[in-house]
């Protein structure tokens, strides 16, 4: 899915740049991940997710410039996504239910919250400084040992640990210290 992300994200920053092929294939590929999306949210009635993605498509384009390019764009399109599910909701007055047996489907592989928490992540990642922050994405998102994360950066398989450490205890202690308390209680 992180693959996924930035090949959407440099789509849509190139789009933004004025690049109208860039913007098809960024709409092309957002159109499935939305009837995906919908599919699962409103199977009794496929007319009506095929509208919600035209709207979401819309309202998307009508707020291109409120993208962050530094935040995922997954997290952006989905956000606009649920408000246009919860609208469609009131409108129709709906109550959605479904038997027991297929609520499953309904809650499998949702793509927002994934996306939100990686937003969040790299909004965390980023009160950190740039060197320790890539540790970080290194060894605790991407999998690499400390020994192959300071390989690619030229550091110690210690130096890497100890670096990766304090940017974590460093983090830890960023709300206490955002809330008023001392970063040493």
């Amino acid at each position: 899915m992180i693959e996924a992300e930035a090949a959407l994200r440099a789509l849509m920053l190139r789009a933004l740049k004025g690049d109208t092929r860039a913007y098809a294939d960024l709409l092309a590929q957002l159109t499935r991940h939305l009837r995906a999306y919908y599919g699962r949210r409103l199977s009794a009635a496929p007319e009506d997710a095929e509208d919600l993605v035209q709207e979401t498509l819309i309202a998307m384009h009508r707020r291109r410039d409120s993208y962050d390019p530094n935040q995922p764009l997954t997290a952006w399109v989905y956000a606009i996504a649920r408000y246009r599910l919860i609208d469609h909701y009131r409108r129709s007055k709906v109550r959605a239910t479904v038997p027991l047996e297929d609520a499953g489907a309904l809650f499998a592989a949702d793509e927002v919250e994934p996306a939100m928490a990686r937003r969040d992540v790299s909004r965390l990642l980023d009160r950190l400084p740039a060197a320790r922050a890539a540790l970080i994405r290194a060894t605790k998102i991407e999998g690499l040992t400390n020994a192959e994360a300071g390989e690619a950066v030229g550091l110690s398989e210690g130096a890497v640990k100890v670096n990766v450490h304090r940017g974590l205890k460093a983090l830890s202690m960023k709300p206490r210290a955002d809330a008023g308390g001392e970063a040493g209680e």
